[in-house]
């Protein structure tokens, strides 16, 4: 789909709407968006969930997971449905950084005889990005996606182009062959809000793909939403309330994860080198506030937090050749960092007993007076 499709209803009108109507009517949209996804992509539920919250927060993806699972369907797909103008680069040796970003060209005035330099855009100027294979390019051309990933523009010969809004890249790897590939750098990791893991299909689902990929021609998605109410539910994620006990939960689970910080259990300091920064904690309230609302709930809760954690902190957190060689994995450090914030458990347990949630809930929780 390279075209931009008209929204759905006026964002100045959805704006209007009573608070209890946005959300149902965000609701819906995102169980449309799933059931006509349903029609191109066979299973995925997990991946989907994720990057639909991803779409709407304004973060960028890494997928991972071996070929023919369907990775550059799913980004299609999701294009058509959102109404985006999507791109695909394939990341290979020999890319250079103007093949993504475009460069600029001498062109002559045939009148005037002048000549003088004009930037031809490069693919990047789209709205949704797929990066196929990352990590088979070099360095120099991985980080030519750098500065349009953080500040959303290219810069050529000491001018700026702005990038269309919303931009989003989505970044592919196999993680099972790594023969001339180049790993992404933690700097360049950090910018991937959520690192989504895909497995094999089951049995049934198995089936179900032979049937529809052999049957005949794909089906196309029509737009469900545009570009404008995208960005209106950028904006509406940001402002999506989030009660200061998933901050602070948050903050404590982050903090946790860092073997030098006062605060991380002893499996920390055994098993972890590095931990995850503050754009964790970004990208934690971010998810979790974009997940509360593409299912329609009045404000943040536990399990959206809890539901984010792994695919947030599982590219953030650099495990030492101790952890390696005892067989741990970051997504087990993660579960059993959740298993163990006090400030987790007590949400947990605030949950069942209702009247927890009084005020000064997060003063005991934290030794402060609110």
């Amino acid at each position: 789909m390279t075209g931009e499709a008209s929204p759905s209803r006026p964002t100045a009108a959805a704006e209007a709407l009573p608070v209890a109507e946005k959300l149902r009517r965000i609701r819906a949209d995102h169980e449309r968006i799933r059931a006509d996804l349903r029609q191109a992509i066979v299973g995925l539920e997990a991946a989907i969930e994720l990057l639909l919250g991803a779409i709407i927060a304004g973060g960028h993806c890494l997928l991972e997971g071996v070929p023919g699972l369907a990775k550059t369907l799913l980004v299609n797909s999701l294009g058509q449905a959102l109404g985006l103008a999507t791109a695909r680069i394939q990341f290979t040796p020999d890319l250079m950084p103007s093949d993504i970003t475009g460069a600029d060209v001498i062109v002559q005035d045939h009148e005037t005889g002048e000549r003088r330099f004009r930037f031809i855009r490069g693919p990047i100027f789209t709205n949704l990005l797929l990066a196929d294979e990352i990590n088979r390019t070099p360095p120099r051309t991985q980080a030519a996606l750098m500065e349009a990933m953080e500040e959303r523009q290219v810069t050529s010969l000491g001018r700026r182009y702005e990038l269309d809004r919303p931009f989003l890249v989505v970044a592919t790897q196999n993680p099972i062959e790594q023969e001339a590939t180049y790993p992404l750098p933690a700097a360049q990791l950090d910018r991937f809000m959520y690192r989504i893991q895909l497995d094999y299909p089951s049995v049934e689902e198995e089936y179900r793909i032979v049937r529809l990929t052999t049957a005949g021609p794909q089906p196309m998605l029509r737009p469900i939403l545009g570009r404008e109410e995208l960005l209106w539910l950028n904006r509406a994620v940001r402002s999506h309330p989030v009660p200061e006990a998933i901050e602070a939960a948050a903050v404590a689970l982050v903090r946790r994860t860092r073997p030098n910080s006062p605060e991380a259990p002893a499996f920390v300091r055994e098993w972890v080198s590095w931990g995850a920064g503050p754009r964790a904690d970004q990208f934690l309230i971010l998810g979790a506030r974009a997940r509360a609302l593409l299912l329609g709930r009045a404000e943040v809760e536990l399990d959206d937090l809890m539901h984010v954690a792994r695919p947030v902190l599982r590219h953030r957190i650099l495990l030492n050749y101790q952890a390696i060689a005892d067989g741990v994995t970051t997504d087990g450090v993660v579960e059993r960092l959740l298993g163990e914030v006090p400030a987790i458990r007590a949400l947990r347990a605030a949950r069942r007993r209702p009247e927890a949630r009084r005020a000064g809930f997060v003063g005991r929780l934290f030794g402060r007076r609110t």
